[in-house]
């Protein structure tokens, strides 16, 4: 069994990154009403990902015995005012999930859970990845999405994500 306070945050994270997964729909939503099809695919495989993340530390939780314990997920509630608001909230959205996955590191440092922090590793590696992507798309949408042309690139070349299991994460 985990310390209480770490199940606990443990079980918050889950149900944060299931509203991550919501909330990338949503931003798939608007990407696929305005005809951007490619957008839309981006943050559908983003949303598959964070599930994944809430999955493995479901995982986490059962494998030390810990009961999970799923709360309401809020429905996002945010409108956008152009194509570019969708990215940006969400690297804020990123930036939030880091600082909390950091807190629960912190806690885990702090009660010399060794176990606990290594597995957290992993999420900070990836946090890391999903933060640059996320600045990395607004940058691409500020140099070419305001030209048609460089739009429709951009999409085509977000249409090509497919969505991949992760392979060297925490056990599922």
């Amino acid at each position: 069994m985990l310390n209480s306070k770490i199940a606990d945050l443990l079980n918050e994270q889950v149900n944060k990154e299931f509203y991550s997964a919501y909330l990338y729909l949503d931003f798939a939503n608007y990407y696929a009403d305005a005809g951007l099809d490619g957008f839309a695919n981006w943050y559908q495989v983003q949303a598959q990902e964070e599930r994944d993340h809430a999955m493995m530390m479901r995982r986490y939780l059962l494998d030390n015995g810990d009961k999970v314990v799923f709360q309401a997920i809020a429905g996002p509630d945010k409108s956008f005012a152009d194509n570019t608001a969708p990215l940006k909230a969400g690297l804020e959205h990123e930036r939030f999930v880091t600082a909390s996955i950091n807190e629960i590191y912190a806690q885990a440092f702090a009660l010399k859970d060794f176990k606990t922090m290594q597995f957290l590793d992993w999420f900070i590696k990836e946090q890391g990845e999903e933060e640059k992507n996320a600045d990395d798309l607004i940058k691409k949408m500020e140099l070419f999405g305001h030209d048609a042309k460089g739009l429709y690139a951009l999409n085509q070349e977000l249409a090509a994500r497919v969505y991949a299991a992760p392979v060297n994460g925490p056990a599922m």
